[in-house]
């Protein structure tokens, strides 16, 4: 298989980053490329053409790639319940949830096979594959049974890249520590070194390239520099939790809630791209303030979630702000929790069955959790009831709960999507909104309008809505060529030609 995959020295060196530009060099050269992460960690998903789910960055690298997404290119991925427990979603449908004990020990060889069929697929429809290993390649209590690192390059035989991360400092012990580590089949496979997230004038680091060369008898391919608020979507909720957008020019106070078990924080990275709005993550009653409008983003566990907000005061003060005339936008489990009752009363949420609790109460509803999971791409349009204008909107829904309304008058449906669905809720003028549409603030039509509605209520002037699809293919291309200025991209080039190595 041509190809190559990007391995880290430890978790959030900048693999998936590294990957994405990867991708899009390889597209550019007119090649075929597909991106692969054999499983993935992340609550953070995406869902295929198809209504299959796998992990966001698969699918922003095939973005990247400027190909379609597909399970293929994420095989398994793991999506955390608890600290003990996570979903295990195989070939895009969820299949079991399992301890990480259980997981080891009961889903090693089916992964193995999974696996290696979606390599023969990618081989068959692909010219070149860039893959992603995960955390660290040698963590020895975890190494004779894994499923992402050393073991899938050697199945895909493919040589990798290791790659370190110079901010958070002690990069040369790293990058020897790992080498020593790995069995001397495993070093050889090793073809190159990038070192990444460097800060300040690289020519100061020539004498550690050299001292590694040297040591190593690996080429350093190059070193990255820190690249600030390149925007291109972060693999799992720490990306969004490390930014802190209160700009000078941002006058616009958007309010997140930063659930324990936050999911598809993507939902909220639109907003970075707009340069009058500030992205402020709350935890506790304390910090709500007075927002210009609070987003209650999607969880993996909605009652233990709300749970937490009610004892951390958060819920009190949100249901006190809304009273006084504060805006609310609910999205997945943040539209369950907005509802009067959620009902578990086959444990699907919590693991107890029989769980019900009262939600915030501010749409008269009730979310009942299922065994079945909902993933789904939806389009419509809005409802003719919310009197918004007559705009395309899609996105798609990840969730197992189903919310019912006791009345056909408690219903104020805000979409009314291509199967003739109602689905949602919207409510004086769009002050409270409940769904389950992931991707809502990627309509950039939506966006534009409900941040000029808050733009209106405060004095300040309407703006021109902003194309965030541009945006992003820019962001690509920009990516791509700012990393290929500092990697030596004929020698890259000739190991991902290498083949069969």
């Amino acid at each position: 298989m041509k190809g190559v995959m990007i391995q880290g020295t430890s978790s959030d060196v900048g693999k998936s980053l590294i990957a994405t530009a990867i991708c899009r060099m390889v597209a550019n050269e007119g090649i075929k490329v597909a991106p692969f992460k054999s499983q993935n960690m992340s609550n953070n998903s995406y869902v295929t053409v198809d209504g299959k789910e796998i992990g966001r960055a698969q699918g922003i690298q095939a973005e990247a790639a400027r190909t379609v997404a597909t399970v293929w290119m994420n095989p398994i991925l793991l999506k955390p319940r608890s600290d003990l427990q996570s979903e295990v979603v195989l070939l895009g449908e969820a299949s079991t949830t399992l301890s990480g004990r259980g997981y080891r020990e009961q889903f090693y060889e089916e992964g193995i096979r999974v696996i290696q069929k979606s390599l023969d697929y990618l081989q068959s429809h692909y010219e070149m594959t860039i893959m992603e290993g995960a955390g660290s390649p040698v963590e020895i209590n975890l190494k004779d049974r894994e499923l992402v690192n050393m073991k899938v390059a050697e199945m895909a035989d493919v040589p990798v890249i290791l790659v370190a991360d110079i901010d958070r400092g002690g990069v040369f012990a790293s990058i020897i520590g790992t080498l020593a580590l790995f069995s001397e089949e495993e070093r050889s496979r090793v073809k190159g070194i990038i070192i990444n997230k460097f800060r300040g004038d690289p020519t100061l680091f020539e004498d550690g390239v050299q001292w590694l060369k040297e040591k190593t008898g690996i080429p350093v391919l190059g070193v990255l520099p820190f690249i600030h608020n390149h925007m291109i979507e972060g693999e799992d909720s720490l990306s969004i939790r490390e930014k802190r957008f209160t700009t000078t020019k941002a006058v616009i106070d958007l309010a997140v809630v930063n659930n324990r078990y936050m999911s598809n924080f993507t939902d909220i990275e639109p907003f970075f791209l707009e340069e009058d709005v500030s992205i402020r993550l709350i935890n506790k009653g304390e910090d709500l303030g007075n927002p210009d409008a609070v987003i209650i983003p999607g969880t993996k566990s909605t009652i233990d979630d709300w749970k937490e907000m009610k004892r951390n005061g958060l819920a009190s003060q949100l249901k006190s702000y809304y009273k006084q005339g504060g805006r609310v936008i609910g999205l997945c489990g943040g539209y369950q929790m907005l509802c009067t009752t959620l009902k578990d009363p086959q444990g699907v949420d919590t693991g107890s069955r029989g769980e019900e609790i009262e939600g915030l109460g501010l749409i008269p509803a009730s979310t009942t959790f299922e065994k079945k999971k909902e993933t789904i791409r939806v389009e419509g349009s809005y409802h003719p009831s919310t009197k918004l204008a007559s705009e395309r909107i899609e996105g798609y829904e990840i969730h197992l709960g189903k919310t019912e309304y006791a009345s056909v008058d408690d219903r104020c449906p805000f979409l009314l999507l291509h199967n003739s669905r109602e689905e949602g809720y919207y409510r004086e003028d769009g002050r409270l909104i409940g769904t389950y549409m992931h991707h809502l603030f990627y309509n950039d039509a939506f966006r534009h309008t409900w941040l000029n509605q808050i733009r209106v209520q405060k004095g300040l002037m309407k703006r021109k809505r902003l194309f965030i699809q541009e945006q992003k293919d820019k962001r690509f291309d920009a990516l791509a060529h700012e990393m290929k200025k500092h990697l030596d991209w004929e020698k890259l080039w000739n190991i991902l030609q290498a083949g069969d190595r």
